[in-house]
């Protein structure tokens, strides 16, 4: 059996680390996982932690990254700021008027396996036309 150097060893147990740190939850929605992956890692300016969420747990789900387009979110962070928020805004804003920490989110409210809809935490945007 080949001996492995050190650095083989670390990249192998950062892979491990890396996958179990960014691993959807079970039940957990796609945008409740995004968020919670932006609140950690911040946004790549690609739709990483949604292909992402969709590779690990809804594969058949091939117009993901077209429905997100649709609604203005070509990246994980403008899927928020474009397309989606939180149902209850009161929970956007503390007392003081500033963002609300990611701990302060609500807990997903859980979807059935294999789907990239959002829970019902989250509604769309309501976008008015331009003048």
């Amino acid at each position: 059996m080949e001996e492995l150097t050190v650095d083989q060893v670390a990249e192998a147990v950062l892979r491990r680390t890396a996958s179990t740190l960014t691993q959807p939850r079970d039940g957990e929605c796609l945008l409740c996982y995004v968020v919670r992956m932006l609140n950690e890692y911040g946004c790549d300016t690609t739709l990483r932690f949604a292909t992402h969420y969709r590779d690990q747990r809804a594969p058949r789900a091939t117009a993901l990254e077209a429905r997100l387009g649709r609604m203005g979110g070509f990246c994980d962070c403008e899927i928020f700021l474009n397309g989606m928020t939180l149902a209850d805004r009161s929970l956007e804003r503390d007392e003081h008027g500033e963002p609300c920490a990611p701990e302060h989110l609500p807990e997903c409210a859980r979807v059935r396996p294999g789907s990239t809809r959002a829970c019902s935490n989250w509604t769309r945007q309501r976008r008015y036309g331009a003048w």
